[in-house]
């Protein structure tokens, strides 16, 4: 596995969906997100949205797509939702892939996500989760208002048992807006013995031209 992070395409995201989304007040979430999704180039960035709630990040994740050249794809429960979507975001996110329909459903058809955020005030966040169908190198995923589910039992390791090969490799809380839980997930398959796992290790590089980060999985 491999995965190549780009403080510069990171910091040009952020620096862009700060002035797109100046008008909405997000605690720094979309910045943050978006600056994510594009310093790790993702190419499948996947998200739900419903009527009434903040589009802020939304914004901030059609940003990052347009500096890795991927896709960004959200999908909403109604047409109500789509034409409210639409008319927000406007231009910002003109590129963006609106699918109507049940979330469990349309992520069947969405193979290789890389990138992908959910809220947890929804009640299927966690199947969601379960369920997605991640690329060869892993995935980011990322919960929103992670706060809101405090005694709720929730634990990254039980949403990633029980589905396709997965492992955890690194995960984190950050205090943003209502709360950010963060993980990246890598994928097990390959055929990799339990004795392989145990003995490898991680390693990192700077490209001196680019000054891209390369992090190699030996």
């Amino acid at each position: 596995m491999r995965l190549t992070w780009s403080p510069e395409r990171a910091s040009k995201a952020y620096i862009e969906t700060v002035t797109a989304c100046k008008a909405y007040q997000e605690s720094g979430v979309p910045e943050l997100v978006s600056a994510m999704a594009a310093g790790w180039n993702s190419q499948l960035i996947l998200e739900t949205w419903a009527r009434g709630r903040p589009i802020a990040t939304s914004i901030g994740l059609a940003v990052s797509s347009s500096h890795t050249g991927g896709r960004h794809v959200c999908v909403v429960p109604d047409e109500q939702s789509r034409l409210e979507y639409v008319t927000i975001v406007g231009e910002v996110a003109s590129a963006t892939e609106v699918i109507v329909g049940e979330a469990e459903e349309a992520m069947q058809r969405m193979a290789g996500i890389d990138f992908m955020v959910v809220d947890c005030r929804q009640e299927d966040f966690g199947m969601l989760l379960r369920t997605a169908r991640l690329g060869s190198r892993g995935a980011v995923l990322v919960c929103k208002n992670a706060s809101s589910r405090v005694g709720s039992g929730f634990r990254w390791r039980s949403i990633l048992d029980g589905g396709a090969p997965r492992r955890l490799v690194r995960s984190v809380f950050l205090p943003v807006g209502k709360g950010l839980d963060i993980a990246y997930v890598g994928t097990s398959g390959g055929g990799t013995s339990g004795s392989a796992r145990k003995n490898s290790r991680w390693i990192k590089h700077i490209d001196r031209e680019s000054g891209e980060e390369i992090i190699i999985r030996k």
